[in-house]
């Protein structure tokens, strides 16, 4: 449960960014209730996951996906081009959240914890 709810903050971290990006400096009422709300609610579920995933992985995958899907929203949208390399770096990022995914160890294996 706490990586699904990491991987809808990491949505909901886009979600604001993309807002924040239209908001024109915080001055569009619009974008910026939607950038408070879900800057908020992105924020409250990262620090609950924080609960059981170490924090370095869960600011890595948070970020890493979050900058990945507003990068998409931009390019969907016509806000940004999406180049070939950028594709492949794209997908760098997400290889490597995933990767943190499965080198993390479960929630109380104290002993994996220590190995690493």
């Amino acid at each position: 449960m706490p990586w699904a709810v990491l991987l809808v903050s990491a949505v909901f971290e886009a979600v604001w960014a993309s807002a924040l990006g239209q908001s024109e400096g915080l001055t569009r009422v619009g974008p910026t209730v939607v950038f408070v709300i879900f800057s908020i609610v992105s924020l409250v579920g990262l620090g609950w996951a924080m609960k059981t995933i170490p924090t370095g992985t869960a600011y890595a995958v948070w970020t890493g996906l979050g900058a990945v899907l507003t990068v998409i929203w931009a390019a969907t949208t016509g806000q940004e081009a999406l180049t070939p390399l950028k594709v492949l770096f794209l997908a760098g990022i997400i290889g490597c959240a995933v990767g943190l995914k499965f080198a993390t160890p479960p929630a109380g294996d104290e002993a994996a914890e220590t190995a690493h």
